[in-house]
């Protein structure tokens, strides 16, 4: 069945409406016709609907049954990605939205090799938010993570200062028991960080930077994980502890 977003403004007793470019995908890509099912999200309410009106700006949807949403993490987690080569974000941004992500920023570090202008930036996060969607779709989630701008180092590092747990995966750091601890200690409601550094790794200065912020080094164990795999780790470790 197909899923589809809207804000919660758009659901009202028993209908919804479906408005921007999910009109033209509903209409000319997919071809439904009316009566025909969908899945609609609001982020904490999930409808089945059935379509019931097809105009110009809107898709009109009647609501044939509401559950709460119940793919979501317990706990809202951010992922501060250190800026990756090539198109390793895109497969960052699909695979941890499938995984439950509620934020992704992409951060500037000191190791970062790519450097994003203005124009290449708002394509790119443009790109990212559209990549964001499509795998929130696939994955059944209640809401599409947000892409972040691009920020620096001290940015990301004031942006997590009042999350409960920041998490930096960090190759040089040891005690596997001390990561147990970590991620059981994340409880539901909580809100968590996680900085993966790009290709090249963090430098020393910037872990002590976020452990000056209340950070915690962790391992992921004694093999080094590329930047693309990192993230994706912790988030599969966190889903496995949180979800019941």
């Amino acid at each position: 069945m197909y899923h589809f977003f809207i804000k919660p403004e758009q659901a009202a007793a028993h209908e919804v409406v479906i408005i921007g470019s999910d009109v033209n995908h509903i209409k000319n890509v997919l071809r439904m016709k009316v009566g025909e099912q969908i899945c609609v999200n609001d982020g904490s309410h999930e409808y089945l609907c059935s379509i019931a009106q097809l105009d110009a700006e809107e898709v009109t949807a009647k609501i044939e049954q509401v559950s709460e949403t119940t793919s979501e993490l317990p706990s809202r987690i951010v992922l501060f990605q250190g800026l990756p080569k090539a198109d390793k974000m895109e497969t960052i941004i699909q695979k941890c939205v499938e995984l439950g992500v509620h934020e992704i920023v992409p951060v500037q570090m000191k190791r970062c090799v790519v450097k994003l202008d203005c124009k290449k930036e708002e394509a790119k996060r443009k790109r990212w938010q559209a990549i964001s969607e499509s795998a929130a779709k696939q994955a059944g989630r209640g809401l599409i993570p947000d892409i972040h701008p691009l920020m620096t180092y001290k940015e990301a590092l004031l942006y997590a200062s009042d999350k409960e747990h920041i998490l930096v995966p960090f190759e040089h750091a040891e005690n596997m028991q001390a990561t147990r601890d970590a991620l059981s200690a994340v409880k539901p409601g909580e809100q968590v960080a996680i900085f993966i550094g790009p290709e090249g790794g963090f430098e020393d200065e910037e872990i002590a930077k976020a452990v000056n912020c209340g950070a915690q080094a962790i391992t992921l164990g004694r093999r080094i994980l590329r930047t693309e795999t990192a993230g994706m780790a912790v988030l599969a470790m966190l889903g496995y502890v949180l979800e019941e």
